[in-house]
């Protein structure tokens, strides 16, 4: 029972950067939840039949404590409906936290969830250049592509945090197939980050690039000199795929920063802050952000820490602090290529989370996930942790085999 919910567990991991491409209406809902159910459905017994849990961590208590928390805002909600619908997707989503942590065991494990999302980034950056690709889409002035089912936003914030994720793995696969599976995507995903023409996953892709060529770099310096002569190739690249249109919105970033009105944000965060300060400790219960502030019925925070802050008060804003800062614990108990690469991750989520409602996204639970099965199987099995993210990035199988035969 455990495997099949392993198995289970990494398809999930799999299906959660374009889950909303695959989306089977109510009541199934979108791929990523419904085998997000299976894996539950299975991991219950799987615990019942060996009668053992693994003892939570601190992040597991955490988002616990954080889920309860907006479960007791249903007592003083205004928005009783609202309430319970996001309470649904909250569980959905903090559940990954103890999954991730239960049925994933050793560095290989770890390492096989990285490989499920970084695939996972592929489908979605496929299915990007597929619409861009359509000619109904290229017959018209859009300048904005996304997989279908996605906000642009949403997509370039999926893929940025899977370019740390990526270039870990080109740095410790042994395997070439796995190595190509992760070289492809730092120019694929980049290339899909520019047709969403997304801002702030624009500057969230030089975070995780510079992040990624750090990484890459990590004990062989010669690679940055590497990494210098294949940017203009991908410039190039880059230059005569995306459409001028998608750079010349991106082109506006410096004009949105020097207006400070960061395409109505601004607007939204002021709302947002005169809503905060009419119940700044308790909030006024899950999801309720658009009733509270009074903006556009289908808007969002598009700042975590204020969507926090107006739905949970502070109480919750300290307890979403506590699992950022637990996230940093499990982060320093890593080290070598395995840091650089969960830092980055992390960074390029605070950039994200900065201009997007992201406590409400899957993506952003898994990654936390990792981070502490990282920490923890850095304090339990460094060994093994070492030899599958080793800081000298090991020779290839074939080679390997071949030099083994020779000798």
């Amino acid at each position: 029972m455990r495997r099949l919910t392993w198995f289970l567990l990494l398809l999930f991991a799999f299906a959660i950067p374009w889950e909303y491409s695959l989306d089977l209406g109510e009541p199934l809902g979108n791929i990523a939840r419904i085998i997000g159910l299976l894996v539950l459905l299975t991991a219950v017994p799987a615990v019942l039949l060996e009668r053992r849990l693994r003892t939570p961590g601190l992040m597991q208590w955490l988002a616990l404590a954080f889920f309860l928390w907006y479960c007791c805002t249903c007592f003083w909600t205004i928005d009783p409906l609202a309430s319970l619908v996001k309470l649904r997707g909250y569980f959905q989503e903090f559940m990954i936290v103890w999954l991730v942590w239960e049925f994933a065991g050793s560095a290989r494990d770890l390492r096989a969830l990285l490989r499920a999302c970084v695939a996972g980034s592929w489908v979605l950056a496929l299915l990007t250049l597929a619409n861009f690709a359509s000619a109904a889409l290229m017959a018209s002035a859009q300048i904005r592509f996304t997989a279908s089912g996605q906000d642009p936003n949403d997509v370039a914030r999926f893929l940025d945090l899977a370019f740390p994720l990526a270039a870990l793995l080109l740095h410790s696969e042994r395997s070439w197939h796995w190595r190509i599976l992760a070289a492809g995507y730092l120019p694929l995903g980049l290339v899909a980050v520019l047709l969403t023409a997304s801002r702030g996953g624009f500057l969230a892709a030089l975070v995780a690039l510079a992040g990624s060529t750090l990484l890459l770099a990590y004990g062989h310096p010669r690679r940055i000199f590497a990494a210098a002569l294949a940017l203009p190739l991908l410039a190039v690249l880059a230059w005569f795929i995306v459409p001028r249109a998608s750079f010349e919105r991106l082109a506006t970033i410096s004009q949105q920063l020097q207006a400070g009105d960061l395409n109505q944000r601004w607007n939204i965060w002021r709302a947002g802050w005169h809503a905060f300060v009419q119940a700044p400790l308790c909030g006024f219960g899950a999801g309720t952000f658009v009733s509270a502030a009074s903006t556009a019925p289908f808007d969002t925070a598009h700042n975590t820490a204020l969507s926090i802050a107006v739905t949970g008060g502070l109480c919750a804003l300290f307890l979403a602090f506590a699992i950022v800062a637990a996230a940093l614990r499990s982060i320093a108990q890593t080290r070598g290529p395995l840091q650089w690469a969960m830092a980055a991750a992390l960074a390029v989520w605070l950039v994200t989370s900065l201009v997007a409602t992201v406590e409400e996204s899957r993506s952003t639970w898994l990654l936390l996930a990792i981070i502490a099965l990282a920490g923890r199987l850095a304090a339990t099995e460094p060994a093994p942790l070492d030899a599958c993210f080793p800081a000298q990035a090991p020779r290839l199988a074939a080679h390997a085999a071949a030099g083994s035969k020779l000798q």
